[in-house]
């Protein structure tokens, strides 16, 4: 395409060129704003989770204590159930003993009644038993409730940090798309009969930024050749260093408009 620079087109370059470098100091700066608030957010993200995982660090420290605790507790249930039945065994005994000697009538009831004390502290053990049990239970199930409830939050957590990476993608992808329109739009050749008219533009990019591949789809046909020398002229466009979001954004569909 042959383009005829009159006297009045080449006066105003050097406004051009600064104007340009100003845009693209702007756009520096908001990539750095952008960058310095996505370290924060990371940062803060991190102290978020570092809380939880503390959290639940100390659930299990209390949850390995109460099993000690109750693991004594049982101990102790399994004295004292030993010596109720040696108890029961002891009354039993003596209920004999107080039966055989009928004829020492004072010495059966005292021994009775010594029977029926025992019986009683039996019971009272076998109730105390039963007591620390429930409690021991309701213990173990208030634990992994609250084991649990931790593991659902952790679980809500890590899906909240993945939605928000996904949005952040999406975010980034968007960012980098209006700066390559801006990139193509620096470089793109236009006149007046390109009013109005646009064309869809395929780009294969490499992690660097270099324009591996050009391709053009439905527009109007000069329009989608001056935009694709656009795009062949500025060589690198501005790409993510970040790997997932180069992912989505390594073929870039674009619909461009020349911007008279």
């Amino acid at each position: 395409m042959e383009v005829n620079l009159n006297q009045s087109d080449i006066e105003p370059a050097e406004e051009i060129v600064s104007a340009v470098s100003v845009d693209k100091a702007k756009v520096q700066e908001q990539v750095d704003r952008m960058t310095r608030q996505k370290a924060e957010a990371e940062a803060a993200e991190q102290r978020r989770i570092e809380r939880l995982e503390r959290r639940a660090e100390e659930a299990r420290k209390a949850r390995e204590r109460e099993e000690q605790r109750q693991k004594e507790i049982e101990r102790q249930q399994e004295i004292e159930r030993q010596e109720a039945a040696q108890a029961r065994k002891e009354a039993e005994q003596a209920k004999k003993e107080a039966q055989r000697l009928a004829e020492e009538r004072a010495k059966a009831e005292a021994a009775a009644k010594e029977a029926e004390r025992r019986k009683k502290e039996a019971e009272e053990a076998e109730r105390r038993a039963a007591e620390e049990r429930r409690k021991r239970e309701e213990a173990e199930r208030r634990a992994a409730e609250r084991e649990a409830q931790l593991k659902k939050e952790m679980e809500e957590e890590r899906a909240r940090r993945q939605a928000a990476r996904r949005q952040q993608v999406l975010s980034e992808v968007e960012k980098y798309q209006a700066l390559i329109r801006q990139t193509i739009q620096r470089n793109w050749t236009v006149d007046d009969s390109m009013q109005g008219k646009s064309c869809e533009l395929t780009i294969s990019v490499a992690p660097s930024g270099f324009v591996k591949s050009v391709d053009t789809g439905n527009g109007d046909a000069s329009v989608c050749r001056s935009a694709r020398n656009a795009v062949l002229k500025a060589n690198t466009l501005p790409v993510s260093e970040d790997p997932e979001i180069y992912q989505q954004m390594s073929t870039i569909k674009l619909t461009v408009k020349p911007q008279l």
